[in-house]
């Protein structure tokens, strides 16, 4: 496996003279807040979102108080440890990037310890997405230029956090930008992700936009 990118764990990575899709896991792939809360609740805590964010968001269910921060890091790193037993895909997205794939290359970028790495793949391969998957907590548009480099082609970046967003906004600024995120509630509190990114509202949405970017170009 030839190590394209520091701080990160990936699959072998062979990009074809084509189109790239660069795609988030978490909220844009696989659901993460709504199994995240029933690990919570079987772990006796409970998610009461008042804002973009889980810290500070958690609650103990037995008394009311709210769940310490390092508990809450001690639960997601818990919850990662076995989210192939929590999580699901997200409605379409195997779908549209079936659909994606026979255009584009599609790379999972996902922001996640690369400890965990083995069992993310593991669970994306199990729902047929068996697109090759890049795990680093490192920026992201350093990443995405890695993958892309000087490449002529179209590139699609898709992501729910503005800082990721932007991330590859400054390092690979000819990308289409999509934000998109499964979970509702938190969606409706989430910052605008700024200039140039186009909002979807599923995966329709967004393989649409895809499917115009690459045409156009």
């Amino acid at each position: 496996m030839t190590k394209l990118i520091p701080d990160a764990e990936h699959d072998d990575l062979h990009l074809g003279d084509r189109p790239l899709i660069v795609c988030d896991v978490d909220e844009v792939v696989l659901e993460f807040v709504t199994p995240f809360e029933a690990f919570l609740t079987e772990n006796g805590h409970e998610l009461r979102p008042t804002s973009f964010r889980l810290h500070g968001n958690v609650f103990n269910r037995a008394d009311g108080s709210e769940t310490p921060g390092e508990d809450v890091s001690r639960m997601l790193e818990a919850f990662f440890e076995s989210h192939d037993e929590w999580q699901t895909p997200v409605v379409e997205a195997a779908d549209s990037l079936a659909r994606l794939s026979e255009q584009a290359d599609v790379v999972f970028l996902t922001a996640m310890p690369p400890r965990h790495r083995e069992v993310r793949r593991r669970l994306l391969s199990r729902h047929g997405l068996d697109y090759p998957m890049i795990a680093t907590e490192a920026p992201k548009g350093p990443a995405v230029l890695a993958l892309h480099g000087e490449r002529p082609h179209p590139v699609a970046f898709i992501d729910d956090i503005f800082v990721n967003l932007q991330s590859v906004r400054s390092h690979v600024p000819q990308s289409l930008l999509i934000n998109l995120m499964a979970n509702a509630t938190f969606r409706a509190m989430a910052p605008h992700p700024g200039d140039g990114v186009d909002i979807a509202t599923d995966w329709a949405h967004a393989e649409a936009l895809i499917k115009a970017h690459i045409d156009a170009s």
